[in-house]
This record gives C-alpha cells, structure tokens and sequence, in this order.
C-alpha cells in the first residue's frame, strides 16, 4: 500500500520495521491565512463558558498546527495567543455536556429522545419523549425543537432544564421541509407568541448610538432624529419577551406603540416601585 500511493520506505532489519524515509512529508492540507484564522477564532469562540460543550475544535486546530508548515504553524500560534472571546453573557452549561451531545448523536443518526424535563411552568419534572428536529443557540442558551409523540407539532425546550436525557433506538420523524426560520417567525428570542404586533420605541440620544450597534431583531428599522434620539421598529410574535428587553433599558426608551406593551411596561415599573419602596 505505500509502494502503490508513492511513500518511500525502507525495511529496517534490525528492528524488524518497515520505516518512511525521514526526509519525506505527507501530503496535508493547503490553508490560506483567512482559513488558518478563521479556525482560530473558531476555537476561541467554542472556549467560551456556555459555548465550551465539545473538545472537538480545540483538537483540530491542534492536528492542524501540528501537521503544517512552519509558516501555518506559527500563525495559528500566534492566533490562539491573541484572539480571546470574553464575557458574552451565556447560560452556564458546563453540566450539561453530556445532555447536548447526546442531543446532537440523536439528530445526526435520526433516533428519538426520552427525558425527564423540569419546566418552571410545571409542578413537577415532565417525562418526554421526542422527535428532535433541530439543536440550536438562541440569544444566550441551547434550546432542543422537538415534536412530542402524541402532539402533531414540535415545541422548544431549554436543553438545562432536562433533568435526564437519552437516546431512543427508536427512528426519529423528522419533515424533510422543516425550517427554524419559519419555526420560530418573528419570535423576539425563543418562543413565538400567537399574535403579531407592530412595535416602535424611542430611544433618548444618550442610549441612541449604543442601542443601534447592535441589530436586535430581523425585523429592525432605525430612524435617527435631529436631536440624536432614534426610532426602532419591529413585527414581533407576542409581546413577553420583548417587554423583558425594554424594561432593561428603563429610563432611556420610550414605548410608542403597541398600547398593549406600553401597559405592559408601566406594569412592570409600578410593580418594581411598590417592591423597592417598602
């Protein structure tokens, strides 16, 4: 086999080996210097606490390094040194290794799940068994998509809060059209509301120029004023988790429409006044 694929060997009588020629090199991959960072910034992303689920990437920047040229070798290198990933706010899922990879081996070999799963909506944990339909990073944590058995459509679980999980040698049934972006809709984050509401905010100017560094929804349009305050628009499905968001920016975002959030929003502020004045 090596004489058929070109390697030069030598048998070694004293040791009784067959040994490849020291001055040969395999064959290993051509990577280009946005490839070879690329790779590293990968790495130093899936590092971060919450992401940190698989030692895969790591090892394969290290088989990379190890089998390229000096050049390749001393940039991936110098990339692991200087790019870091830092604080990004992520669910803690260092318990939780076992569960999400045991989550991914159910989806790549199409078996369904069985678990124990603790909602904060339930008294006690539920015990489900699933058709998972997809595994994905939403906002700060994973959530599994997956049909129970005896429903006709899939629902969002937070991967945390499975007390238990396994897979099932039971073959999973998946829609070969199923989409997450037609899933989830407008959803401002993990769960999908049943109504659909035009939202627009005002944002003073000292929050204006922060608020718009980051695009929040797929929806979003943003309209600066002359006084340096900004509009953002949005269609959302359902109003609760986006009524979280405005209240973390209390006393710099003013809710123009819907009324339904604006109440929602002096609710909540009302509530924090009675509990903070006692």
């Amino acid at each position: 086999m090596l004489e058929f694929s070109g390697v030069p060997y030598y048998r070694d009588l004293n040791d009784h080996t067959i040994r490849v020629r020291s001055d040969f090199r395999f064959p290993v991959l051509s990577l280009t210097d946005d490839e070879i960072l690329g790779q590293a910034m990968a790495t130093a992303l899936m590092r971060t606490q919450g992401l940190d689920k698989s030692q895969g990437t790591a090892q394969t920047t290290r088989k990379l390094a190890a089998t390229s040229g000096d050049k390749a070798k001393q940039l991936f290198e110098d990339a692991a040194r200087l790019v870091a990933v830092l604080d990004l706010k992520l669910a803690d899922h260092s318990r939780h290794h076992d569960a999400i990879k045991t989550v991914q081996l159910a989806l790549v070999q199409g078996k369904q799940l069985t678990g124990n799963y603790e909602s904060p909506y339930e008294s006690s944990p539920v015990k489900l068994r699933l058709h998972p339909y997809r595994l994905c990073l939403i906002k700060n944590a994973w959530y599994i998509i997956a049909r129970p058995v005896d429903e006709e459509s899939p629902r969002t679980y937070r991967v945390a809060r499975f007390k238990s999980i396994r897979m099932l040698d039971d073959s999973a049934n998946v829609p070969q059209d199923f989409s997450l972006r037609d899933y989830f809709g407008n959803a401002w984050a993990a769960f999908r509301g049943t109504e659909s509401h035009e939202v627009e905010v005002l944002f003073t100017p000292i929050a204006a120029r922060v608020v718009t560094e980051t695009v929040r929804h797929h929806t979003q349009s943003a309209t600066t004023h002359k006084d340096g305050s900004v509009t953002l628009k949005f269609r959302v499905d359902g109003l609760e988790e986006i009524t979280n968001w405005a209240m973390s920016w209390t006393g710099q975002i003013k809710v123009v429409q819907p009324a339904a959030l604006r109440d929602r929003v002096v609710e909540r502020l009302k509530a924090a006044l009675a509990m903070n004045e006692e």
